[in-house]
């Protein structure tokens, strides 16, 4: 399967990465307690599906997991020290992997050594992990489906006769250096592989535990991804997953109208619903809940927002040209043939208002052509709607600003249409920017 298709400027645009930043997609949903659970957290950001059978299949593992509503079984710490235990990798001869032992424990008679004392509390922690592990896959009762299957492979190592004799083990005992050699052998060669598995075993349930709580907690839903060739989204109750007590959204759009024009006065909603509906098709992709009552969606080869241009001066790029440079680089890519969600958020606003009329006319109409491909666009310039209104492909709908009085109120729920607001003017006298530049009763110019 190819990969999905997204840049730099998209997934910053949507914030869907960052660690640290407490305000993008991936920290809402980094909520693991292991190394590991987080490394798979960052591949799946970065490694969107694009097989649709393989993101049904994660969604109803994340399903199932929420319904057991399991807690992390296992202490971070002993996990940590079962990863770094298994990490030693001896020689594969059980007499020289006896020997070694023998001589850790002497030198930690002798000296401070203190690699024995640490190949011991390995050992331990790596027992008691393997318990945990085991009571687990004994108690998980899930649906059938895939992951059923990867529970039982890990439950069938661990039934294992000599794995098993260990995991009886008395870790309060002392143990001989005879049996600690033998189980170095055992779990860092013998057992290396199937205990490799068992430990990525755990990072997932850390991962899938994780997740599935932040969708029982957000009210996030799963989405169930259909055909490419359907040409289909469509979603109940769309939020920006966050935001919290954030507005929903219906949207739907297919291969007969596959073209949003969006109008509304500034502050209206219309960036933040583009951004919802962005990060809905990503999140979607992984197999991920989303902030949404329903969605089904068909699947995408790529997605490519613009809806932050910034100039460049390093390229001597106005913010004008940066803005075509960018529609061109989307223009590119739909003629490729690729299934795509294009997303422009206010094309041309760095020109002038005949231009920008000109260019988002024509671009929208270019654009419309290829049906493969879903777009939405928003515009201030809400007479290039009515020029619109004859293509059915294309769907008209606004973000309305409610006056009350002489204040405006934004209800950030979608209508059907195009917007008549022109309140720009009202809000900049409401703000009393023309008296704080008058002088005398002249405007200063």
């Amino acid at each position: 399967m190819m990969a999905f298709s997204i840049d730099k400027q998209t997934i910053d645009e949507l914030n869907l990465l960052g660690k640290f930043r407490t305000d993008s997609v991936y920290h809402l949903f980094n909520r693991v307690k292991t190394r590991g659970g987080e490394q798979l957290l960052d591949n799946m950001f970065r490694s969107p599906l694009t097989d649709a059978a393989a993101i049904n299949a994660r969604s109803e593992t994340f399903r199932n997991f929420q319904e057991l509503a399991l807690s992390f079984p296992f202490d971070v710490q002993q996990v940590n020290q079962m990863r770094e235990y298994l990490d030693v990798r001896g020689s594969s001869n059980a007499v020289m992997v006896m020997a070694g032992t023998f001589i850790r424990k002497l030198l930690s008679g002798l000296t401070r050594d203190e690699r024995f004392k640490k190949n011991v509390q390995g050992l331990q922690a790596t027992i008691v992990t393997l318990n945990k592990c085991y009571a687990l896959t004994e108690s998980m009762r899930l649906a059938s489906g895939a992951y059923e299957n990867r529970v039982q492979a890990i439950k069938t190592i661990l039934q294992n006769k000599k794995l098993e004799t260990l995991r009886n083990t008395d870790i309060y005992q002392s143990l001989s250096v005879q049996t600690i050699g033998y189980y170095n052998h055992l779990l860092q060669n013998q057992f290396a592989a199937e205990l490799e598995a068992v430990l990525q075993f755990i990072y997932e349930v850390d991962l899938y535990i994780a997740v599935s709580d932040v969708a029982k907690a957000k009210g996030f839903n799963y989405a169930t991804a259909l055909a490419s060739e359907d040409n289909k989204f469509w979603v109940e109750d769309l939020r920006h997953p966050c935001i919290d007590k954030a507005v929903g959204n219906t949207v739907l759009m297919n291969g007969e109208r596959n073209v949003i024009f969006l109008t509304g006065a500034n502050m209206a909603g219309k960036s933040t619903l583009m951004k919802s509906i962005g990060i809905g098709m990503y999140l979607a992709h992984m197999g991920f809940p989303v902030a949404a009552s329903r969605m089904e969606f068909s699947i995408r080869d790529g997605l490519y927002s613009s809806i932050n241009v910034a100039d460049n001066i390093g390229l001597g790029y106005s913010h004008f040209y940066a803005e075509v440079m960018r529609v061109k680089q989307a223009a590119i890519a739909a003629a490729s043939g690729k299934r795509l969600l294009l997303m422009f958020d206010e094309l041309f606003k760095g020109t002038n208002v005949k231009d920008a009329y000109d260019g988002t006319l024509a671009v929208t109409e270019g654009f419309a052509d290829y049906r493969a491909c879903l777009f939405i666009v928003s515009t201030h310039i809400i007479e290039v709607g009515e020029a619109l209104q004859q293509r059915k492909n294309i769907h008209s709908v606004f973000m309305p600003t409610i006056m009350e009085g002489s204040k405006p109120r934004y209800t950030y729920k979608l209508e059907e249409g195009v917007t008549e607001d022109r309140q720009g003017m009202m809000i900049i006298r409401n703000e009393g920017i023309l008296e704080l530049i008058s002088y005398q009763g002249h405007i200063i110019v």
